[in-house]
């Protein structure tokens, strides 16, 4: 739902996921494109994109650290090179 709502309302979508200054960034780079958007129209899809890219490696540094903390906690898996 989160990469949804960042592909179609980018701001949005990057404050509710805990991002205020990519979401304050996102704004920034909204306003930029939406100028120079009409002579360039690959432009109007950067803050999506730059939004989406932003969620999905928010989401895959969270996995991370689950990861860490988990290999912390109850060691490595069985089998597991040391």
């Amino acid at each position: 739902m989160i990469y949804l709502l960042a592909a179609l309302v980018p701001p949005l979508g990057l404050l509710l996921n805990g991002q205020p200054f990519a979401a304050i960034f996102n704004l920034l780079l909204c306003l930029f494109c939406l100028v120079f958007g009409l002579f360039f129209h690959v432009l109007l899809l950067v803050p999506s994109a730059h939004a989406l890219i932003a969620v999905h490696m928010r989401r895959e540094d969270r996995r991370h650290r689950e990861v860490v903390d988990a290999i912390r906690r109850y060691g490595p898996p069985p089998g597991a090179w040391r």
